[in-house]
């Protein structure tokens, strides 16, 4: 067979100007995770929720987009990338317009659910469309290293914006923000960006939709539990029962002739392991967020403005990183460069292990080394990835990326946040429950107490949340460590290659418009 790298046509400047189009919906979508940050007050203030209504405007968004990631994948597929970009363009900017004048915590709490799923039909379309953008290796690895810098970058940038328009609006400007990019998305798209879609797709599997949502939504929402508040029989149930209705769905799958997740996807090896490794990957990100976020607020005193400000710092190290990651893995090897990325990840964990309670460089200095690390695997596996999947699948390969990256994040937080919790809350074992619980209970107490038993308290705790922040640093470290030395087995064979079932090189799975 032809090697698709050398007959594949480069793509121009229409190609790229679309594709700059196409990080629009990405940085919003992203964004959408942390924009609500520094309006929870005045939202508190204006609309009154309850503890859980609170907690449900935050987390009902990111259920939303992680329950229906796999289905909007295999719909675009069906339906077109382009059509369901266009369509979720258009139901992300309606719900953000009614979840800036919301009137109470339940219109609020429901225009987030309609957020999340416009999000999850924007991002693995976008993802996808750059899939079939660029045909040339080089070409799509250097662009999906640019998707993966936005794509993290958002998240830091969601906070620091919110923060700002707050200074100045009302706080359902976070949302209203969305409305232009959308606009614009909604007029260049059908210009610059071509139609693609799988052009037999067969039935669409309506069964399979409550079950893949039944497969991920308990996961997610048991793990983000056990994150926050430790482990209870009735989070591991959420995690069985997650486990227990993927098994359903998988064997599905396997059974049908239109299952929405092809078998063709999984026969080149390359597509299973970037999915895995970039699982990993997001399992160190999100871990180490974790403890980074608090340590700038609880640990240095920040206030929330100040540690989003702070935050973007290792934003530099992702923007240089991913780029070039890509160019090193053309010149040396995509297995050599995606090893050594984890090294790099876990050289900044280390780093983190040896901050104490007042290390703001050095912690910042770690958070840049991991994140260049990390955002390096990530670009590759996902370009690793989409390549091994047959053009007219990109949809939902990229569905199945992105929820594995959920997955490898939830389950970092929650197992790198249990062991931090662990030795916290041992080296208080004799303090009140409050002050033993969180950092941030300790905080409050210490701020009732006052004075120099105040100053005490607060001490204590803060190295305590240190100590448990460096024992998680040296179990993530020695988690990507383990990964780097797999990574050459898992990508053995996974040379550079046409993609399982894939139409020739060059022809897209339906032609432009």
């Amino acid at each position: 067979m032809t090697n698709p790298a050398t007959t594949a046509r480069l793509a121009g400047r229409r190609e790229w100007t679309a594709f700059a189009v196409l990080l629009l919906p990405l940085l919003l979508v992203a964004m959408d995770v942390s924009v609500l940050y520094f309006a929870v007050p005045a939202i508190t203030r204006e609309l009154d929720p309850s503890a859980s209504q609170q907690l449900w405007i935050f987390d009902s968004y990111a259920f939303a987009l992680s329950g229906l990631l796999i289905t909007m994948g295999s719909l675009g597929d069906r339906i077109g990338r382009r059509r369901l970009l266009l369509i979720g363009a258009t139901a992300f900017g309606l719900a953000s317009v009614a979840a800036a004048y919301a009137t109470s915590a339940e219109m609020l709490i429901a225009a987030r659910v309609l957020l999340g799923i416009g999000g999850a039909t924007l991002m693995p379309s976008t993802l996808a469309l750059v899939r079939n953008l660029f045909q040339d290796d080089t070409q799509r690895g250097k662009a999906i290293a640019i998707w993966s810098g936005a794509m993290t970058g958002g998240i830091a940038l969601g906070s620091v914006l919110s923060g700002v328009m707050l200074n100045h609006f009302h706080w359902g400007s976070v949302f209203l923000i969305n409305v232009p990019a959308m606009l614009l998305l909604l007029v260049l798209v059908p210009v610059l960006v071509p139609e693609f879609k799988d052009p037999a797709p067969g039935r669409f599997d309506l069964l399979s939709v409550p079950l893949s949502m039944a497969a991920v939504l308990p996961v997610v929402y048991g793990l983000k539990e056990i994150a926050a508040e430790g482990f209870t029989p009735f989070r591991l149930g959420c995690l069985a029962a997650g486990v227990l209705f993927g098994h359903l769905f998988v064997r599905r799958q396997r059974s049908r002739a239109d299952a929405m997740i092809g078998r063709a996807l999984f026969r080149h090896p390359g597509f299973g392991a970037g999915i895995g490794l970039n699982a990993v990957a997001a399992f160190a990100m999100m871990g180490s967020a974790y403890f980074t976020t608090q340590y700038l607020q609880s640990v240095l005193g920040m206030g929330t403005l100040e540690a989003a400000l702070w935050s973007l710092a290792p934003s530099l190290f992702i923007g240089a990183a991913a780029p070039a990651g890509a160019a090193l893995a053309h010149r040396i090897g995509r297995s050599r460069v995606i090893a050594g990325g984890f090294v790099l990840a876990a050289a900044g964990f280390a780093l983190m292990a040896l901050a104490g309670t007042d290390s703001l460089w050095l912690l910042l200095t770690a958070a840049g080394v991991l994140a260049a690390g990390i955002v390096t695997v990530m670009s590759l596996v996902s370009d690793m990835a989409l390549a091994a999947a047959p053009a007219e699948k990109a949809g939902s390969a990229a569905s199945l990326l992105e929820t594995g990256q959920e997955f490898g994040g939830a389950l970092g937080m929650a197992l790198l946040g249990s062991l931090g919790a662990a030795v916290y809350r041992g080296d208080l074992s004799g303090a009140d429950p409050a002050v033993r619980e969180t950092l941030g209970g300790a905080v409050a107490t210490a701020d009732r107490l006052g004075g120099e038993a105040g100053d005490h308290l607060l001490d204590l705790a803060r190295e305590a949340f240190v100590h448990g922040m460096q024992y998680a640093a040296w179990g993530g470290a020695a988690l990507l460590l383990g990964a780097a030395l797999l990574t050459p087995v898992l990508l053995r064979g996974t040379a550079r290659s046409a993609p399982v079932d894939a139409e020739p090189a060059g022809t897209p799975p339906v032609p432009a418009r």
